[in-house]
């Protein structure tokens, strides 16, 4: 099955969350109202590193995904 990068997760019990979820590696799932990450795998020591450099690189990337979905959302309404 052919995934897309990222998905949109919804969730009544956290009500005010916004949550995208990174399907390629490395996986993670993001709550935009707070830019917590969720890690969604194992890294050894050298992995690590170029995670953390990359972070940034990965909350705009799920920002991006987030804003053009909901003008998508808007046009459609």
């Amino acid at each position: 099955m052919d995934l897309p990068k990222f998905l949109l997760g919804d969730n009544t019990d956290f009500p005010d969350a916004v949550f995208v979820i990174h399907t390629e590696f490395p996986r993670f799932v993001i709550n935009l109202s707070d830019d917590e990450v969720e890690w969604l795998e194992e890294f050894d020591e050298e992995d690590q590193k170029e995670i953390e450099e990359e972070t940034e690189n990965y909350i705009r990337e799920a920002s991006e995904f987030y804003d053009r979905e909901i003008a998508r959302y808007d046009e459609d309404a």
